[in-house]
């Protein structure tokens, strides 16, 4: 979305304000902002988005994997049935296939199992696809619903290869066609405030970034480790994996292109080295480190009942059925020991950048930590701003006045469980609007510049790989 689009929707220009490099005192230091004292509004005041959409007719989507990525976007078209319905589900599967299907009453005919069944009629069966697949199946079914004339929701990271990358926007352009990346970070209510803070001048000049992403110990085992993107090689580098995301917001919110990456970072734990004495090869098999270990499969999904999406439990948290899951060859790959997996990703990951105009940024990237939520520092050249992933407070060098932005999109009922601070559900809505006007323009971001903050990952998985600063 273009920065007077956002604020002409959230009622900024209609009421006649504008942001004008200042921020009006304020009372508020902690908490919601209260509005200053003059009415004036600032960027701290911009209201939160509404998740229904302004379409004048119903978008119809064909899901492409039905697993957890596919049931977040299709919720939207639970909440807001009369703009989007979803009337197909692809899924090789087929439990996960009915699942979905029947939440949304799918016909027989448009239930299918591998993607390419999709596309074997050669006829367009819907307005729009989602895809999202494992990220090696994220190519293909995206040049061909392109071809086909689909809008397409492509799940990140775009696909495996920088060169592949590049091909799915030269199609896009070729055939006309709206593609939304999922880089869910734009649409988050705390990021877009912070970009607006920066880009309203009220810190002066942005100078430097310092953001990390702290993985969660547990997550970084279960996806990273025993999971789908435990393979740089079969999937995509972590950088990109998990941190396209963060890529893509700091190219966002510098607003202007990266020159120059360069990055480090290695596997340093979870390999067969690091095993504890008698550690067996699942930890279902009697571990005896089992009750002292961090990382044991038992409490992570047994006890601490994290990361069970992957379980297709369907809501049933019983811990016997979670063992039973973990003892199931189809599931048991969840079971082993971290130090007895087939992975390869890095669990520690820096990158340092520098964009046109000078600006810096200094990222990291942390298996270690012992929650989520991403931390960012803002130095610019007449204030600073601090983050934690909910509310960030910006404090003025003159002044020392500190001002807080900390809504609370979990009070707003059709946030309520929307993944990635309300980022998922908002994408759904700026996509279904996109699709619904056949207008690109609704979109935070056009493919161009999805595939430009992908190539940056590419760039720094090179670095990391030849000690080089990489020119993007």
């Amino acid at each position: 979305m273009k920065r007077r689009d956002f604020l002409k929707s959230a009622g900024l220009l209609a009421a006649g304000t504008a942001l004008n490099g200042q921020l009006s005192p304020a009372r508020t230091v902690l908490g919601n902002m209260e509005s200053p004292q003059d009415g004036s509004l600032n960027a701290l005041d911009l209201p939160i988005k509404p998740l229904r959409p302004n379409v004048s007719r119903q978008v119809s989507v064909i899901v492409i994997g039905a697993g957890n990525r596919g049931k977040a976007y299709s919720k939207y078209a639970e909440l807001f049935p009369s703009a989007l319905k979803v009337t197909g589900v692809s899924d090789i599967l087929a439990h996960r296939c009915k699942y979905l299907s029947d939440k949304h009453g799918v016909a027989s005919d448009m239930r299918f199992g591998h993607y390419r069944e999709v596309f074997e009629s050669g006829k367009k069966l819907a307005d729009a696809v989602v895809i999202a697949t494992p990220d090696d199946l994220h190519y293909e079914p995206c040049m061909k619903a392109l071809e086909l004339g689909y809008d397409v929701l492509l799940e990140k990271p775009v696909a495996q290869t920088e060169k592949e990358c590049k091909a799915i926007l030269a199609q896009a352009k070729k055939y006309g066609r709206i593609v939304a990346v999922c880089h869910v970070l734009r649409y988050a209510p705390y990021f877009i405030a912070m970009r607006e803070v920066i880009r309203s001048g009220a810190i002066g000049e942005l100078v430097s970034i310092q953001h990390m992403e702290p993985i969660q110990y547990a997550h970084m085992a279960h996806s990273y480790v025993r999971g789908n993107w435990r393979s740089s090689k079969q999937t995509t580098p972590i950088i990109l994996a998990k941190s396209c995301h963060d890529l893509d917001m700091m190219r966002w919110i510098i607003g202007k292109p990266c020159k120059t990456i360069v990055a480090d970072g290695s596997l340093h734990l979870f390999k067969a080295e690091n095993a504890p004495e008698g550690a067996p090869l699942k930890c279902t098999d009697g571990c005896p480190h089992e009750a002292t270990c961090p990382y044991s499969a038992i409490d992570i999904y047994t006890r601490k009942k994290a990361h069970l999406g992957v379980f297709d439990l369907n809501g049933n948290r019983d811990p016997e059925v979670i063992m039973q899951r973990l003892k199931d060859p189809a599931y048991s790959s969840y079971a082993r020991c971290v130090y007895h997996c087939d992975n390869d990703q890095p669990d520690h990951y820096v990158a340092d950048m520098v964009f046109e105009g000078g600006t810096t940024v200094a990222f990291s990237m942390e298996a270690f930590a012992p929650a989520g939520g991403r931390r960012t520092r803002v130095m610019g050249t007449t204030a600073y701003i601090e983050g934690d992933g909910s509310k960030f407070t910006i404090t003025d060098f003159r002044t020392r006045e500190k001002r807080v932005w900390n809504k609370k999109i979990t009070d707003i009922p059709e946030y309520k469980d929307a993944g990635h601070g309300g980022g998922d559900l908002a994408l759904m809505r700026d996509f279904v609007e996109a699709v619904a006007s056949q207008d690109a323009s609704k979109l935070s971001s056009t493919i161009d510049v999805s595939i430009e903050s992908h190539v940056m990952g590419f760039a720094a998985e090179r670095s990391r790989k030849s000690g080089r600063k990489e020119k993007v």
